[in-house]
């Protein structure tokens, strides 16, 4: 097997996600595509895994390509994870992954129904979901609240956990995203700015024209480990697993159906496209501050070769990573913002004068893109919120 060193990998993220300055993009799409998918767990997420990878793109554009043009679109796929999914990509993405979460989620739906008194949940499901569905359309686009006030049968109070984690949560407020996991609603724009995290629900066929186009499950499978080896590659058979969310029989049939080649990646067996095995050209070291849950620190399970020893640091016990400093391919550490604006850097390891001048420019950088915006990150690990501290 033909070797694929730590430093060519460090290389290909450079290039191929857009982190080194002469690799960068003009449009949010670009961005997208060049990562499969960002992630949208964290509504600020993406916007600034947009504004560290391009050049003159600002908040106003990335709302444009979502909420406008829709050549970006939210949807709950891969590991039950929501992604801001080109258009193009989204049919794949449905297929591939999405489908699966929702037949999943529907028999949990299915079981937290029956524990609060429902009989037969999968025709109640039916029901309140196309009563929801038709309130949507009747309002083109609408909170959960909206809809739930429109329709009493989704007022109803479901119990979730046990014992003394018991809690309450109306239907609507599960049934909505059921409804969307199945391909019948999309997340709209926010109630507020681009920093919120609450969405309206609008009807697919409204927001994208047309229902989302249903594939062959296994060619959308393959497909969707294509791009995502072209951007991630090389990556181990777990690696895989765990982005997709796949069994590891879905996991090799992908696999299977895909023209790659195994390469050594140190003692361990990756995958790369078949027609990628040209070494990336040498160039200038780089600097990025990447936001809470970027997808280039989210991207391999396998993480050693660009994380170190840090993860346990910069990620929460969930494994959910924080706001991070890079240097030249790998992590250096940890950074936050605190309340007046400022960006506080917090490195883990001596990186040098030429690395930290680098790594303030970037700081700099992202200051001014966000300039006067405040936000607060959903998921920050103890070190990143410490240092956000006065």
């Amino acid at each position: 097997m033909q070797p694929i060193d730590v430093q060519e990998r460090r290389a290909r993220l450079a290039v191929r996600h857009r982190l080194r300055p002469g690799e960068r993009a003009a449009a949010p799409l670009d961005v997208a595509r060049s990562l499969v998918c960002l992630h949208a767990t964290d509504a600020v997420t993406v916007y600034l895994s947009v504004a560290v990878r391009s050049e003159g793109v600002a908040p106003a554009d990335v709302e444009r390509a979502l909420y406008d043009d829709r050549d970006l679109v939210r949807i709950l796929a891969m590991r039950r994870t929501l992604w801001a999914v080109p258009r193009e990509l989204l049919p794949i993405v449905f297929t591939a992954a999405t489908k699966a979460v929702a037949a999943t989620q529907r028999k949990r739906l299915e079981g937290f129904l029956r524990e609060s008194g429902v009989s037969r949940p999968g025709p109640w499901i039916t029901r309140a979901g196309n009563a929801a569905v038709a309130a949507v359309a009747a309002r083109g686009e609408a909170m959960t609240t909206d809809v739930t006030r429109d329709v009493p049968l989704l007022a109803k109070k479901l119990r979730f956990g046990s014992g003394k984690w018991v809690v309450e949560q109306s239907a609507g407020a599960r049934v909505l995203p059921q409804m969307a996991m199945e391909g019948r609603l999309v997340r709209g724009r926010p109630r507020g700015t681009w920093i919120s995290p609450q969405f309206r629900w609008a009807r697919t066929e409204d927001w994208l024209g047309g229902p989302i186009e249903e594939l062959d499950v296994a060619e959308a499978q393959a497909e969707l480990l294509r791009a995502w080896l072209a951007a991630f590659g090389p990556a181990t058979e777990t690696d895989v697993r765990w982005w997709t969310g796949w069994t590891a029989r879905e996991a090799r049939a992908a696999l299977a159906a895909v023209a790659h080649v195994e390469v050594d990646l140190g003692g361990v067996t990756g995958y790369v496209l078949a027609d990628d095995l040209e070494p990336t050209p040498a160039a200038e070291p780089w600097a990025a501050l990447l936001p809470t849950l970027d997808p280039t620190t989210m991207g391999w399970k396998e993480r050693d070769w660009y994380l170190g020893p840090h993860g346990p640091t910069l990620f929460d016990t969930n494994g959910n990573a924080g706001p991070t400093i890079w240097w030249d391919g790998r992590v250096v550490g940890g950074w936050s913002r605190r309340r007046d604006g400022e960006i506080v850097l917090g490195l883990l390891e001596d990186v040098g004068r030429e690395a930290r001048a680098a790594i303030d420019v970037e700081a700099e950088r992202l200051a001014q893109w966000l300039g006067d915006v405040r936000y607060s990150p959903g998921f920050l690990p103890p070190f990143q919120r410490g240092l956000a501290e006065p």
